[in-house]
């Protein structure tokens, strides 16, 4: 039993290891860099609570507030909404709203508005759970122009076999400007986010993680880059 508890640990050190440096690799000597933090409240439930024939339905609500400039000062928020259905135990499609006003520091105050279709799929492992998620937006961004941006998640969650409750933590998300835009950037890389943290479980409906949050990010022309170094914690509620 020890053996194979060291074993899993240790697969899953690689594996933190290996998200959080992934945004790192082709960093600039003369990066941009800065410190912050994003806190966010994600619940999610089936939409039964309403009326049992519609226990396939999903609904997805999530808040979050950004703090940057050496946590002096926000920055960002972000409200999103969606309505899903479950194509299986493990599968989820979704539709969905995100609001994200943006006052970055020296720049004018931006609304940006997204709508984007997802897929998500729940993969249970001996060693862990792995978690899929597909989302492309639509962002719009100041007046009619829209950019299109894919983005691509891979989460694992490994509880400890010494306190299930609490659990190893690590994803990775990677964004793609499908399109060139004026205000959006050219085509290409846009962003890359490597967490690595804790969970505890308190209960089926309670769950909190915090950890180190890096967010690489690509400037409109891909010539400058900035790195955020973020403390993340997080409320998931599920109902």
């Amino acid at each position: 039993m020890k053996k194979k508890v060291m074993h899993r640990l240790g697969l899953t050190a690689v594996i933190l290891s290996s998200v959080s440096l992934a945004s790192t690799a082709n960093a600039a000597d003369d990066l941009l860099q800065d410190a912050g933090s994003w806190l966010q409240v994600v619940g999610e439930g089936s939409l039964k609570v309403i009326d049992p024939s519609l226990e396939k339905g999903r609904i997805w609500l999530e808040g979050q507030s950004r703090f940057d400039d050496n946590w002096d000062h926000w920055y960002q928020g972000m409200v999103r909404a969606a309505a899903g259905y479950s194509l299986s135990d493990r599968a989820t499609i979704w539709a969905g709203y995100t609001w994200l006003p943006t006052q970055n520091v020296g720049k004018d105050y931006v609304s940006q508005q997204d709508v984007w279709p997802a897929f998500r799929y729940v993969l249970p492992t001996d060693f862990g759970t792995f978690m899929f998620r597909t989302m492309v937006e639509s962002n719009f961004l100041k007046g009619d122009e829209v950019r299109v941006r894919p983005r691509q998640m891979i989460r694992f969650m490994h509880p400890l076999d010494l306190e299930p409750r609490l659990s190893l933590i690590a994803w990775d998300e990677f964004f793609i400007r499908a399109n060139s835009t004026k205000f959006g950037g050219q085509s290409g890389f846009d962003q890359n986010r490597a967490f690595a943290g804790l969970g505890w479980t308190f209960n089926k409906n309670f769950r909190a993680e915090a950890g180190y949050l890096n967010q690489y990010l690509d400037d409109a022309t891909h010539t400058n880059n900035t790195m955020h170094h973020l403390i993340m914690g997080s409320l998931y509620i599920n109902f």
